[in-house]
């Protein structure tokens, strides 16, 4: 609606994707501060609330009241906030609303028998999942290889050329990408707020990129490609408002949870920037505390089917220094400090070595 003010009445400073962005930011904010105490209201008239794995360490209890499933609300007020302030005829923008919905609907599919049945366990079977990840994701790789004019070429850090033409392959690549962001972000997601600042440090690396990657003067200068895809950054920028905005209740102890709606969705946007900023291998900096929280998952079932022993006392890591009687704020605290500091890092090498 904005970038349409300023077609039709001439409100220059409406063209700005750095202003749009700015007002999309505040939108979902706001929506977001307004609309989650209402809906952690609604959750605990309703039970809405999050079933405990028994398995998790025993204070977890303590969280069995909890709402769970807000990733429904701050990802609507993202949306609402994009459809407001995006150019509507981008069609990167348009693929990059296209993966908050169809994550959204796997993610609160999953919340919802969760909630109902009242049990941690009884969403989704794992292949299930898996294959509407699959799917979602191949719907995705597809749209972007047909309808946008978008190269299949990989670039990696350090070297300021493509590696090389992916072609066909690219397709692969990509849903790997958007299947595996997906899923760390939800992993990592087992305290209060801890996947919630490493998503907004991500997705403001990303916007930046992605802002450099759709101008074009910018983007000679620094040696990075250029698509027309500067229009995500606003949906990115809404994405953070209504993070911001759902951190205020997430933070320990924690009001409300994200659930899979909402982890599963952001990782999966994550996945979808760094495939149209041609990041995908400085996503693995980039998104840090996911990888670690991954790789600690793959190590610990590994080591257990070949050896019989653990490599962590729990897993996901946050896990093992919970069962070593780390306070829970400092868990969360220092993994903050590693995605900001991881970011940081990244955007050095994307920006000044590429």
């Amino acid at each position: 609606m904005l970038y349409y003010l300023h077609e039709y009445f001439d409100i220059n400073i409406l063209g700005y994707i750095t202003i749009r962005s700015g007002f999309s930011f505040f939108i979902a904010l706001f929506l977001t501060l307004f609309l989650l105490p209402k809906f952690i209201q609604w959750a605990q008239k309703t039970s809405s609330v999050q079933p405990i794995n028994h398995w998790a360490p025993q204070r977890h209890q303590e969280k069995v009241s909890t709402p769970t499933m807000g990733g429904v609300v701050f990802i609507g007020a993202s949306i609402v906030a994009s459809l407001l302030t995006i150019k509507l005829s981008n069609l990167f923008a348009l693929g990059g609303l296209l993966t908050l919905v169809l994550f959204t609907l796997i993610g609160f599919q999953d919340d919802y028998a969760k909630i109902k049945k009242n049990e941690n366990l009884a969403g989704f079977k794992a292949r299930t999942k898996l294959l509407l990840q699959i799917v979602s994701a191949l719907i995705i790789a597809a749209y972007l290889c047909l309808f946008t004019d978008f190269n299949t070429e990989l670039y990696i850090p350090f070297l300021k050329s493509p590696l090389f033409d992916m072609g066909i392959f690219a397709i692969a690549l990509w849903v790997l990408v958007i299947i595996s962001a997906s899923n760390a972000v939800n992993l990592t997601d087992g305290l209060d707020g801890l996947a919630t600042v490493p998503s907004i440090t991500a997705l403001s690396s990303f916007a930046i990129i992605i802002y450099i990657i759709g101008n074009a003067k910018l983007s000679a200068y620094l040696l990075m490609p250029n698509f027309q895809v500067g229009e995500v950054v606003i949906i990115a920028s809404a994405l953070v408002g209504a993070l911001t905005g759902f951190l205020w209740y997430n933070c320990h102890p924690a009001e409300v949870f994200m659930g899979d709606s909402g982890s599963l969705t952001v990782g999966a946007f994550l996945g979808y920037l760094a495939i149209i900023s041609k990041s995908e291998i400085l996503l693995l900096l980039i998104g840090s505390i996911f990888v670690i929280e991954t790789l600690s998952v793959i190590l610990q079932v590994g080591s257990y089917k070949l050896r019989k022993k653990r490599v962590f006392l729990m897993a996901p890591i946050h896990h093992h220094f919970e069962m070593k009687n780390w306070a829970e704020n400092k868990i969360i605290v220092r993994f903050w400090i590693i995605a900001v500091l991881s970011n940081i890092l990244a955007l050095i090498i994307s920006l000044k070595i590429r």
